[in-house]
């Protein structure tokens, strides 16, 4: 496997090893530092709100990716590709249903079947602060986001006078996991420099029953900026960063041999601008993907497979775009509004001889662009009570760039019917939620009601083998997706007892679904279609602390989804899950155990599911032990460890994809297992 360039192995090595040399500073009086424990079940801020801190330990072993972080948020799981790179769901809901960004910019990936995901490209350690908001609850962020919103975010450092802060962490782990990751900035109260970077790897990892699983990966990421603050309220930040990796996939057919990444930004607030008129936010972006998948880098192409020979194909996203907001505030109401607009660019490239793809001119298959008008009001009828209401409105534009498509799902290329083609859709969105506190503070709670309506993404419209019947291609004919949802929610604090409850019930008019069936390029063929569907479900928590030092918590979630259009189980469905945890802490040694139990899910839709996956059929239940452990050397250097699944079970998460026949599995429809016991020590330091 690849490693990163020398260069920045060499920078990341000697900036972890001069770390103990840098001066310790003391936390300002009164003040005592703030050294979380192992993360196993997050808890939100509101019902319907999470906020956390990505860099701290978590269980099951740290995250390599963001989709794998969000699973400490009950209601997320994600659809398994193995070791990393997995696809996050949120209440059984896909793709683009999430709308996912990473320092308010979005970077799509360009994978005509998601290899590299949104959050294949985010190393979460890097990031100061993940924001989720689940369902239809909010317009601020970009179109869609009728599952949620999920937010990635560098915080802006301050300083009062020249300082250096640096803070990281290095981790070994079974089945070669090694991570390293350095954050360090430098700066006075004129600007500062910024800088982050990671490498993560690990090899193929071995199952309850000691069965090699092909999930190895080696990837990195560096990001950097550089800020201006020629006062308190006012920034002006510019942002550059790149990454890549490769990763080996037990459930395809294809491996990712390079996940390069190259982002930039310009951002600019500032803020007490006046009594009404509060604050302005403005920045632009630009990401770009530029992914390779290929048969022959990671593993030997397979004579007896669909693909016999060495194929390559090369796969590239330029994402643009950007936000103008301002904030006003009066006596009892306080308003966001703003504009946003996005353009993406995809395109392409394949070759059958070992990188030969690299002379092959690219091929622009798609082209979306889409401009938003928002507003969000809060009103405060009292202390006590609070309406918020948003609307916006998209103008959503995608243009098939397409000469040619494949014929009947063979493979062999005929002209495309919609070349050139644009379609256009102005696309409304709204919610009004009412929130309400006790007179005491210890209960709140909040009801409200969403709409959003969801333009067809790149996977949807130009993946699919084939469109709704008598349709051309799906660009042709699959219409917007609507979503109607109730969101209902509340929240308990008390000094020994803090618990939480949401739950929601919607409705979705034209839900696109995939369906697969035997034929085409990769042994299957796809099309996808409008249906109505009808969805509930909720989440559940509670945080008792019976004794001093002592914490027991507990989680629980659940989805369910109907097709209305012909009765039967929405695919894609998580199953019913719960975990429980038991920790000690006495701020200076840690520990816990965590059990997860995940039950049978037999409501199933075989053959439908999305661009990634499809249901394989019912999955059994199983549970989990893992124990975890820590230390605290000082202020700034603290230790901890855990295993996974300490008893070796041997199990599979439903939401999954089948094993390849490369790699000896069956070709009968078999679930990539997941890890067996599994062993990891990390240890992290901070100096703020």
């Amino acid at each position: 496997m690849s490693f990163p360039p020398s260069s920045c192995r060499l920078a990341i090595a000697i900036s972890i090893a001069i770390l103990p040399v840098i001066p310790a500073r003391a936390a300002p009086t009164g003040q005592a530092a703030t050294l979380d424990t192992v993360v196993v079940t997050a808890a939100p801020v509101s019902p319907l709100t999470f906020e956390l801190d990505p860099r701290q330990p978590r269980q099951p072993v740290p995250a390599s990716d963001g989709a794998d972080y969000l699973k400490t948020i009950p209601g997320f799981s994600a659809v398994r590709n193995g070791g990393t790179n997995g696809d996050p769901v949120l209440r059984g809901m896909f793709g683009s249903r999430l709308n996912l960004l990473s320092n308010d910019g979005a970077m799509p990936g360009a994978c005509p079947a998601r290899m590299d995901n949104p959050l294949s490209y985010v190393s979460p350690e890097t990031y100061d602060q993940l924001i989720v908001i689940k369902g239809p609850q909010t317009v601020l962020w970009g179109p869609g986001a009728s599952a949620g919103t999920v937010r990635f975010r560098r915080d802006t450092p301050h300083f009062d006078q020249a300082d250096v802060q640096t803070q990281g962490s290095l981790l070994g782990g079974s089945h070669g996991r090694s991570d390293q990751v350095l954050g360090a900035t430098a700066g006075n109260q004129h600007g500062y420099l910024r800088f982050d970077g990671n490498h993560s790897r690990a090899d193929d990892y071995r199952d309850g029953d000691g069965n090699r699983v092909p999930s190895a990966w080696d990837k990195w990421n560096t990001d950097a900026a550089l800020g201006w603050t020629p006062d308190a309220d006012t920034l002006l930040e510019v942002t550059a960063g790149a990454g890549d990796g490769e990763a080996r996939y037990a459930g395809r057919g294809m491996d990712g041999s390079q996940f390069k990444r190259s982002s930039y930004g310009l951002r600019f607030e500032k803020g007490n601008i006046g009594p009404v008129l509060k604050a302005l936010q403005a920045n632009v972006y630009y990401n770009d993907a530029d992914h390779v998948m290929d048969n022959y880098s990671l593993r030997d192409p397979n004579p007896m497979s669909m693909m016999p020979m060495p194929m390559a194909a090369n796969v590239d996203r330029r994402t643009q775009g950007g936000r103008l907001a301002a904030q006003w505030q009066w006596t009892q109401l306080s308003i966001d509004a703003g504009i946003d607009g996005q353009n993406s660019r995809h395109r392409q490239r394949s070759a059958s001889e070992r990188g030969s793809y690299r002379q092959m001119p690219w091929s622009t298959d798609a082209e979306f662009d889409n401009v938003g008008l928002f507003s969000e009001a809060t009103w405060a009828f009292n202390p006590l009570r609070r309406l918020v209401t948003g609307a916006r409105v998209d103008r959503a534009r995608v243009t098939d760039k397409r000469q040619t498509i494949a014929g009947m799902g063979m493979g062999m290329p005929m002209a495309n019917p919609s070349a050139g083609q644009t379609r256009e859709e102005t696309l409304p969105s709204g919610f009004v939620r009412l929130e309400q506190d006790s007179t005491d503070g210890a209960i709140s709670g909040f009801i409200g009601v969403g709409h959003s309506e969801r333009m067809p993404d790149y996977w949807e419209l130009f993946s699919p083998d084939q469109g709704p019947a008598d349709s051309v291609n799906a660009f042709s004919a699959l219409q917007p997706e609507k979503t109607t949802q109730l969101d209902v929610g509340a929240q308990y604090h008390s000094p020994k007892l803090d618990a939480w409850v949401s739950a929601y019930a919607g409705r979705v008019q034209d839900f696109i679904l995939f369906r697969y069936m035997p034929g085409g390029m990769m042994g299957r063929m796809s099309s996808d279609d409008n249906i109505d569907a009808r969805i509930h479900g909720g989440e559940a928590g509670l945080q008792y602390r019976p004794a001093q030092n002592w914490k027991l918590e507990a989680s629980m979630s659940q989805a369910w989804g109907e097709n209305r259009d012909e009765g039967r189980p929405l695919p894609q469905m998580p199953p019913l899950e719960s975990r429980i945890s038991l920790a000690y802490d006495n701020q200076r040694w840690n520990a816990g155990a965590l059990l997860r139990v995940v039950a049978g899910q037999s409501r199933v839709a075989v053959g439908e599911g999305n661009v990634v996956g499809s249901d394989l059929g019912p999955s059994p239940g199983f549970a989990t032990l893992a124990i975890n452990g820590g230390y605290r050397f000082n202020d700034h250097w603290w230790i901890s460890a855990g295993i996974d699944n300490l008893f070796d079970r041997n199990y599979s998460e439903h939401l999954n994809l089948a094993g390849n026949t490369d790699f000896g599995y069956p070709a009968d429809a078999v679930r990539i297992n997941e890890p067996g016991r599994t062993g990891w020590l990390k240890l992290n330091f901070s100096y703020q």
